[in-house]
């Protein structure tokens, strides 16, 4: 990531694209994650409890503490926040969870996930996970191929409920989303899953601070074919685009890049049935699901 915050602090155009896949430091079993294993046995033995005694205490069995102190499991917030205050670790355990829980999204987006959750405004067109039902992602990650652990489902799930306070966070982000109609018409998990969707991607649009339209089906023209991207304002100032494809994704500071894709986003809009109109719809949708 460091390339892209010398594009935000000495100048643009410096770099066309990052590269935000896989980093080895961050996978459980190495760099954070095994930091804050080995800083979470040493207060445990400090606080002289045993793996299952400090496991009741914070709900969790001696077998997940043992996995979390040999860095092959990645602690969730709220197990970090519990450990903390039963260890009386004073908030040693606290300043690490903003790093460790970076650790929990896939490799390819977790500089993404560190832009999106500071960022003063997002423009979105895709599968939106910050429109997700819990539901919904869980019925996404199951339908993964290769299949992923059960564990791993439970962690990256988590992280993408997390990433949703941005819908409470003061000062409040603006936010646009432009999302096919074919996505919202697709009964990933069921019509029960997908009926829960569609009422909080409603309810959601409902909000001040958020535009969500509706690319529908039938329309002639459609300025992303190219695929979904993610136009993220900065709290520095600066505009970064993110574009995500088969678990491969890029970080774009290059200004003439973001440009097009700024333009690109504006006809989408244009293109896209307007927000009253996309409730509307989201509505017919529920009542047929």
């Amino acid at each position: 990531m460091e390339s892209v915050e010398q594009d935000e602090g000495e100048g643009e155009g410096e770099s066309e694209r990052e590269d935000a896949g896989p980093r080895p430091e961050d996978e459980p079993g190495s760099g954070v994650v095994t930091a804050f294993g080995r800083q979470l046995k040493l207060l445990r033995v400090r606080a002289g409890l045993e793996r299952p005694e400090f496991g009741k205490l914070t709900g969790y069995a001696g077998q997940s503490i043992a996995s979390f102190e040999q860095g092959r499991r990645i602690p969730s917030p709220r197990f970090i926040d519990r450990a903390d205050e039963v260890l009386d670790a004073g908030g040693v355990l606290k300043a690490l969870k903003e790093e460790v829980g970076r650790a929990q999204y896939p490799a390819f987006f977790r500089d993404a996930a560190r832009l999106e959750a500071r960022a003063t405004a997002l423009n979105v067109y895709a599968v939106p996970g910050l429109l997700q039902t819990e539901d919904y992602a869980r019925a996404v990650f199951q339908m993964q191929r290769p299949l992923l652990e059960d564990e791993v489902i439970e962690q990256r799930l988590e992280a993408r409920m997390v990433r949703q306070s941005i819908f409470t966070r003061r000062p409040a982000p603006l936010m646009s989303f432009v999302i096919e109609e074919a996505v919202l018409r697709r009964q990933l998990g069921g019509q029960k899953t997908m009926r829960g969707a569609l009422e909080q991607i409603l309810l959601t649009g409902q909000s001040r601070n958020v535009e969500v339209q509706v690319m529908p089906i039938g329309r002639e023209d459609h300025a992303a074919l190219g695929g979904p991207f993610t136009l993220i304002d900065t709290d520095k100032g600066h505009r970064i685009a993110y574009a995500e494809v088969q678990d491969d994704s890029r970080l774009y500071t290059d200004t003439s890049y973001v440009r097009t894709l700024e333009a690109r986003y504006g006809i989408l809009r244009s293109q896209a049935l307007t927000p009253s109109e996309s409730s509307a719809l989201i509505e017919q949708l529920m009542g047929e699901a």
